[in-house]
């Protein structure tokens, strides 16, 4: 066997790192979207992020060469490399690259989603020294990412969200809003209430949110109004706004809802939120109506608990339905398809199924995954639940425990794993 040249060495080694670097990147941003995707579960998430952590394995043993490949793709949309640089730098404890990426992040705005991706991702050990300086940054930037570390680790950052939520701009007041809602500071609920009408919308968005995650019943309808619009927040607002309101008025919303055809795909949603059995027959026909078909068998399994693939209630011949975008530049739907990844119930096979089981649900009360809703059934989905069944439940839990903070659907496996365990229940 001929030696290997050190070129060859210094080649095949750049080409480890150059592959960790990317693999690293491209994880951390599938993981940004599989944490609100309908088909994965904590272990799904466990095994992705492992995954994820092997390849920042890599590139910590490549040391400065792995952080030298990392800051050569950094770019103005380089989501996952900022994750990964972030990472290392944290836990090199490197200023004078955590400075480097800072600037970085003042000319390439879209990159904060990775470093704050970073900041949820690392242990509070880890970051815990440096959140002080950020807190306290005359860079308004920094004090948000400050206030988005506390909240993503469920830390309370103190005076700061006061501070925050009386003086800042409202890119600041709105993740100060965010942790607020996120610790459940009812202290706060007060400041809250001064912003509920800001012109703000992501402000006037997570300013209402918290403050229904702490009982406030005037918080709801500015809520509900983002749940009837598309948008980043329409998810959110819907899921807080069932798990607070009162049954009778999320009926008649409900109705108004799934009666404007512009509104029924988040109706549908919203049946499944609700839990009432006493829909499915008509989530049944919805299934075969192709752009509605998905989601409405995502409400049916979140009621009932039935697997579609499981149980062989999918569609075997797949419908000729694409509702993203195409390759025509002048169609403009660029938007895509939200229910992709999920399965196409077979209506007829569910129909079956129902008539079997039906009579093991009581109409008017609402189920999660088989079970009556009650804090029992939400922790038990919080476990054996996929993502956005996850986070409902993450939703419908908080009025069980109005002392605790939100449970962190986002936050790595791991540290999931170890919360559900610290409340009595193991996966």
């Amino acid at each position: 066997m001929v030696p290997r040249s050190y070129s060859e060495l210094n080649t095949e080694l750049s080409f480890l790192v150059d592959q960790h670097a990317e693999e690293a990147s491209f994880l951390a941003v599938l993981r940004d979207y599989a944490l609100r995707a309908p088909h994965y579960d904590i272990e799904h998430l466990d095994n992705l992020d492992n995954r994820l952590d092997a390849h920042l394995d890599g590139l910590r043993i490549a040391e400065q060469t792995g952080l030298e490949t990392l800051l050569s793709q950094l770019g103005p949309h380089a989501i996952g490399e900022m994750f990964a640089s972030v990472v290392l730098a944290f836990e090199a404890g490197n200023a004078q690259l955590l400075s480097r990426l800072s600037e970085h992040l003042r000319s390439a705005e879209d990159t904060e989603r990775g470093y704050l991706m970073a900041l949820g991702w690392l242990d509070w050990e880890r970051i815990s020294p440096w959140i002080d300086r950020m807190l306290a940054a005359s860079d308004p930037l920094f004090r948000r990412l400050g206030l988005a570390a506390c909240g993503m680790h469920r830390r309370d950052p103190g005076s700061a969200l006061a501070t925050e939520l009386s003086l800042a701009a409202p890119c600041v007041m709105a993740r100060a809003a965010r942790t607020v809602g996120e610790l459940r500071r009812r202290d706060l609920l007060p400041i809250l209430r001064t912003h509920r009408l800001h012109p703000d919308a992501p402000t006037r968005f997570w300013v209402n949110w918290a403050a229904a995650q702490m009982g406030d019943e005037q918080a709801l309808e500015p809520l509900r109004q983002f749940a009837e619009q598309p948008g980043a927040f329409q998810y959110r607002a819907l899921g807080v706004s069932l798990a607070w309101q009162q049954r009778e008025a999320s009926i008649a919303w409900i109705r108004q809802l799934v009666q404007n055809p512009a509104q029924r795909r988040i109706g549908i949603q919203a049946l499944g939120l609700l839990g009432d059995p006493v829909c499915v027959p008509w989530l049944i026909q919805q299934m075969s109506d192709l752009p509605c078909s998905r989601v409405a068998g995502e409400a049916f399994s979140l009621i009932t608990g039935a697997d579609l693939a499981l149980l062989d209630l999918e569609l075997r011949d797949l419908p000729d339905f694409d509702a993203g975008p195409n390759d025509d530049p002048g169609d403009p739907n660029v938007a895509m398809d939200p229910d992709e990844d999920l399965p196409w119930p077979a209506p007829q096979a569910i129909e079956v199924w129902w008539q079997g089981h039906g009579a093991d649900f009581q109409a008017g009360t609402g189920y999660v995954l088989g079970l009556a809703q009650n804090e029992h059934s939400f922790q038990l989905a919080l476990v054996h639940g996929q993502q956005r069944q996850r986070i409902a439940a993450a939703c419908g839990i908080a009025r069980f425990r109005p002392n605790e903070v939100l449970f962190p659907t986002s936050a790595p496996a791991w540290r999931q794993k170890k919360w559900l365990e610290a409340r009595h229940t193991h996966p």
